[in-house]
């Protein structure tokens, strides 16, 4: 369960591609070695309505979260998020560039006990 939830500002499809951004984030998690191809999922939303720190018009954010299942050591996280986190950055270059974007990763590890999951594609996939 490698889950990439993506929340960004409306106004950021005006300076980078989203969907390249998901492709990015995608091969990152992939190329980790980590996460199971069949739980890999990238799903990226705009905020509808959003205020960002001093609410100036040209402030745009991109959050992301990352939720996991259990089992894996901070070591392998830390190196699966400085890559993750560092391919998106890439893509960002140019708004990253400005003072108006804010660019962040969490890494959410979920309590098996209290996840449930019907998942047929992790089958097709082993």
């Amino acid at each position: 369960m490698p889950h990439l939830h993506i929340e960004y500002s409306p106004s950021i499809d005006e300076h980078v591609d989203v969907h390249h951004v998901c492709l990015v984030a995608y091969q990152a998690m992939r190329e980790s070695g980590i996460f199971p191809l069949a739980g890999i999922r990238v799903r990226a939303f705009a905020a509808s309505h959003c205020i960002v720190a001093d609410n100036h018009p040209d402030n745009n954010f991109m959050a992301m979260t990352l939720s996991i299942g259990a089992g894996r050591d901070t070591a392998a996280l830390k190196a699966a998020g400085d890559h993750l986190f560092s391919a998106v950055q890439q893509a960002f270059a140019i708004p990253l560039a400005s003072p108006y974007f804010a660019l962040s990763l969490e890494i959410r590890e979920i309590n098996a006990d209290l996840s449930w999951k019907d998942t047929p594609i992790h089958n097709r996939l082993s």
